[in-house]
C-alpha cells in the first residue's frame, strides 16, 4: 500500500512545515547543521506531523500554529531516533547509514539534545500552556517507554499486555499528542479532542505492531533497515511473544534460543516457527484491529476530505509493506 494519498492531501501544509524545520534547525555550529540536515533530509513518512495537520484541518483550524507544532512533533520524533540508534547500535535507517554511523555516537546524542531543546523553544512560541502540558507529558511518557523497553531486553517471559504497554508509551504517545494538538488548536470541545487523541493512540499502536511484523516479513530495501534488528537487540516483539504463547515445546525452544543468543544469522528455523504458530498472521490481525479502532474514533466526525484521509491513513498503518 502506497502513501501518495497523504502526500497529495497535505503537500502545501507540509512545505510550510519544512520551512519551519529549516529555520528552526539553523545553527552557527556546523556539526549541528550537518547532522540535523542529514536526518531531516533522509526522508521518512512524516506521519506524526501529517497527523497534526490533518486533524487541525478536519476541525476547521485556519491559523498557522499547526505548521509550527507539526515541526515540533517532527523534531521530537527525530531526536528520539538519534538517541535510539545509538542505544540500539543501529547502522541503517530509511535505507541510509544512521547518523551515529556517519558522525559518531557523541555527535548523534548531542544533536538529538539540540533538536529536543529547540522543539521546546518552538512550542513556547505558540503561547499556550496547554500545548506545553501535552508535549511535556508526551516526551516524559516516551522516555519512560524507552527505558522500559531497555529493561525488557532479552526477557522471554514478556507477555502481550506488557508489550502493548511499551509501544503505547514509546510510539503511540507521540501520535496521540499530535492528534490532540490538532484538535486543541481548532478549539473543539473535550469530547472531540479526546476522540482524536484516541484515534492517534490506536493509529500509533497499529503502526508499531506493523513495524515489528515487518522486521520478520519485510524487504530490507523497502523498509530501509536491516531485517532481524529487533531480534539482534533482544527485543521480544509480538510475533515472538505469540509464538511463545501458543507454540509447542520445540517451537518455544527455538524462539528462546534466538532471543537469548541474539544476532542470529539463520532466520529460517525461526521464521518456520512464526509461520507454524500463525504468529505472523496473528500480529497482522492485531495491527488491523488497532487500525479499525482508530477509524471508529472518527465515526461522529462530519464528512470531509480530511476525515477520509485520516481513515485512509489508519488502513495504511496496518496494510503497509514499508
Amino acid at each position: 500500500m502506497q502513501i501518495d494519498f497523504l502526500k497529495q492531501a497535505i503537500a502545501d501544509d507540509m512545505a510550510a512545515v519544512d520551512r519551519v524545520l529549516r529555520t528552526g534547525l539553523d545553527s552557527d555550529v556546523l556539526l549541528v547543521r550537518s547532522v540535523a540536515d542529514y536526518i531531516i533530509g533522509s526522508g521518512g513518512k512524516r506521519l506524526r506531523p501529517a497527523l497534526l495537520l490533518l486533524v487541525a484541518r478536519a476541525c476547521g483550524y485556519s491559523g498557522t500554529h499547526h505548521h509550527t507544532l507539526a515541526a515540533v512533533i517532527e523534531m521530537i520524533h527525530t531526536s528520539t531516533l538519534l538517541h535510539d540508534d545509538v542505544v540500539d547500535e543501529s547502522s541503517q535507517r530509511r535505507g541510509r547509514p544512521t547518523a551515529n554511523t556517519e558522525f559518531g555516537n557523541a555527535a548523534s546524542v548531542l544533536v538529538g539534545d539540540f533538536l529536543y531543546s529547540r522543539s521546546f523553544q518552538l512550542m513556547v512560541s505558540v503561547g499556550s500552556m496547554r500545548v506545553l502540558e501535552i508535549l511535556a507529558d508526551a516526551t516524559n511518557v516516551i522516555a519512560a517507554g524507552e527505558v522500559q523497553q531497555l529493561v525488557n531486553t532479552g526477557d522471554v517471559t514478556l507477555d502481550e499486555q506488557a508489550y502493548v504497554e511499551v509501544i503505547r508509551r514509546k510510539t503511540a504517545k507521540l501520535f496521540e499528542a499530535a492528534s490532540r494538538l490538532g484538535a486543541l488548536l481548532a478549539g473543539v470541545d473535550e469530547v472531540r479532542e479526546t476522540a482524536f487523541a484516541h484515534y492517534g493512540r490506536h493509529l500509533g499502536t497499529a503502526f508499531q505492531i506493523m513495524d515489528d511484523l515487518l522486521d520478520y516479513t519485510g524487504n530490507a530495501d523497502a523498509i530501509g533497515k536491516n531485517l532481524g534488528d529487533d531480534l539482534a537487540e533482544g527485543k521480544m516483539t509480538l510475533p515472538l511473544i505469540r509464538a511463545m504463547t501458543v507454540g509447542a515445546a520445540d517451537d518455544v525452544a527455538v524462539v528462546r534460543q534466538a532471543i537469548e543468543n541474539g544476532g542470529l544469522t539463520d532466520f529460517a528455523p525461526l521464521i518456520e516457527v512464526l509461520k507454524r504458530t500463525d504468529a505472523l498472521a496473528y500480529t497482522q490481525e492485531r495491527a488491523r484491529d488497532e487500525a479499525a479502532r482508530a477509524a471508529a474514533c472518527l465515526e461522529a466526525e462530519p464528512a470531509s476530505p480530511d476525515k477520509e484521509t485520516l481513515i485512509q491513513l489508519s488502513a495504511f498503518a496496518a496494510g503497509r509493506s514499508f
